[in-house]
Parts: structure tokens; sequence; C-alpha cells
């Protein structure tokens, strides 16, 4: 039980029980090898409504766009290209998993030079790379701007950020990454959060769904499963089956607090011990006005400025005395703090106050 005593104010709030909710391993880890890979490419978006690059600010854009043209048959040596219509942007993708010759992928597109927007322009076919320097896929197609911009003689609206956009299917995959995912003995489990009671569950459940020991926990964050304990099999068909297995996860007590949002993160298993909490509102606040005294037309004097200083002490209601039984949740706490009206910056230092005096038995993580 929580007693919050401010003047006569007696508020309580009863500590209620949190039950684990089962959740699928596939949506707690990983498995080892079945990932995607990260992609990029430098290429040019034509046909811009003269919100593209300027040439003399972007001098890679015009080297690029001659570049283009001269493959294309165009000869534009010695030229000088003026248009406003090109923009150089990078584009990114990621190649999924066991992804084949033909399949297509999303690319996104941001601007890298001075472009006001990238609304109405399409992407010319531009390679894309992984970090071994080998071309995966290639990309091309019509922008679609994640905002707009209009402007005038004298004013420019924005909404959204139109210098970036996405290009849906606009990729095709050229390369296949060689994964003989078939031929494969063995395979790990990596949970996104590490943790032993987690990674144990997650093995009791898989050799109890198979009803013969097939995993082993190597650490807190890895589980080993061996397929040769079930003889001639497929092993996508034992990791289908194995991922939909649901299990109760075990994470450790976690608190997160944003500063700059002022919000507050409580994990469920949270607990604090007896501790006496002493919170005011005294603000302070000291303004200038300074007067300046000016002597009147052809008078003898010089003009001087005068200090005028204004002092306010303002004491605002806050939270007397807390007194927490070594019964109750953060959440609890939380709760009633909420419940009282107190702002979200004075429960964050109380927050931190309480872990400082070593009643918060949680992990504080201040972003």
């Amino acid at each position: 039980m929580i007693r919050f005593l401010i003047s006569t104010l007696v508020v309580l709030v009863l500590a209620g029980s949190a039950t684990a909710v089962p959740v699928r391993i596939k949506d707690l880890a990983d498995f080892d090898g079945v990932r995607g890979n990260d992609l990029v490419g430098y290429g040019l978006v034509v046909g811009l409504d003269g919100s593209g690059d300027s040439f003399r600010n972007a001098p890679f854009t015009e080297e690029m766009l001659a570049s283009l043209l001269e493959r294309l048959g165009v000869n534009v040596t010695d030229e000088a290209l003026r248009s406003k219509n090109v923009a150089a942007v990078i584009v990114t993708a990621t190649l999924p998993p066991f992804a084949r010759s033909g399949s297509r992928i999303d690319v996104n597109v941001s601007a890298i030079g001075d472009a006001k927007s990238l609304l109405g322009g399409t992407l010319v076919m531009t390679p894309l790379k992984a970090a071994d320097g080998n071309i995966y896929a290639v990309a091309q197609g019509s922008i679609i701007a994640g905002g707009v911009s209009a402007a005038g003689e004298g004013a420019r609206v924005v909404d959204g950020v139109p210098t970036t956009g996405k290009i849906p299917v606009g990729g095709r995959v050229e390369r296949e990454v060689e994964f003989d995912f078939a031929g494969i003995d063995t395979i790990r489990i990596a949970l996104r959060n590490a943790d032993f009671t987690t990674a144990t569950r997650v093995e009791d459940a898989i050799n109890r769904d198979f009803q013969r020991q097939l995993a082993v926990t190597l650490d807190s964050g890895t589980v080993l499963v061996n397929f040769r304990n079930l003889g001639a099999v497929n092993p996508a068909r034992v990791v289908g089956r194995i991922e939909n297995l649901q299990i109760e996860p075990q994470d450790r007590a976690k608190v997160v607090i944003d500063h700059k949002s002022g919000t507050i993160v409580v994990g469920e298993s949270v607990r604090i011990s007896r501790v006496a909490v002493s919170q005011g509102g005294l603000t302070l606040r000291v303004s200038e006005a300074p007067v300046v005294s000016q002597p009147n037309p052809f008078a003898a004097g010089e003009t001087v400025t005068v200090p005028r200083s204004r002092a306010e002490i303002e004491n605002r209601p806050g939270i007397g005395f807390v007194e927490l039984s070594s019964e109750v949740s953060l959440g609890d706490l939380v709760d009633g703090l909420n419940a009282l009206g107190v702002r979200p910056r004075d429960m964050i230092e109380i927050l931190k106050s309480i872990h400082t005096a070593g009643a918060l038995h949680a992990d504080l993580i201040i972003e």
C-alpha cells in the first residue's frame, strides 16, 4: 500500500498482480543465418518541377548527369548544363533473406544535394551494392515523396520531408546470396533480449514439443538446436514449428526515462523497498526591468540607467511526505503520482532520487 500525506489529503493505491503473456519464439528471437542484407547506391532523380539541385552548389550532380547522357549516346562535352530538374540521391534498400533473382524489393531515396523536393521525380536505373562491393539489385521507378513543398516570391511552406521518398517494389534482385539452408545440421536461436530464464524456457519448450533432446542453452542469449537427432528431416519445417511455440519471456526489471519528452516506461517486474520521499514545489523568479532616467531638454545632467529588480517566490503545493511499503510496485507509485497531478519532470526527479537511495530494484535507463 502507498500512503500520500499532503496536508490532510490521503490517497490509497492498491498494488495489483500482473501475469505474463505467452509470446511466440519468432517474436522474441532471430534464427542464425536468416537475416537481410543492407544495400546502397548512388543515382539520379529526373523529372522534377524546378526543385532539383543547383549545379553550382552540387557539381557532382552535373558530372553524373553528363556521364549518364554520354552512356546514352548524347555528347555533352564542353556543354554547360543548367537543368533544375535533376537531383543526386542516395538509394538504400534491404535484401530479404532467401531473396531470389527477379524478386522485387522496396527502396528508399534521399537527396544529398540542395534539391528542394523529390515530388514527381523518377529514379534512373541505379545499381545497389552490399558491403562486399557486389551488385545485388537494381532500382528504378517513380518516387512517392514524404512531404510537399510550395514556395512563392517571399515565402515557402513545407509539410513533411519532401527531400526523401520511397519506391514500392522499385528494386529488382539480380544476384542471390548463397545459403544452403536445407543442408544445415544445427541452427542457433539468438534472443533479442538476453536472459538466462527466457533461454531455458525456449529450450524446455522445444524439447517438450518434440519429446526429445533437440535444444540446449549455450548462454543467456543463444539456444542451439540440433537437427541430427530427428533423422532425415527438412530443417525449414522444423524451424517453422519451433518459431510458433509460445513461452513466457522473463526480462530484467527496467525503468526508461526520456528527458526530452517527459516519458516514463516502467516494467511490470520493477519493485521498490520501503522508502520515504519528500518533494517540494519552491520556485524562485528574479526579473530585471531597468528604467532610463533622462534630463529635460537643454538641462544640465546626463542620462543614467536605474536598475529595477523584482523577486518572487512561489511555493506551489507539492508532495510533503510519501511513505512506501515494500509490498508495492513502482507502477503503483507512478499511478498514485499521476492521480495527484504531479508533473512528469517532478516525477522523473522522484524516481531518480529513489534509485540513488538504493530503493529502486531495476535498471534505470535515462535517454
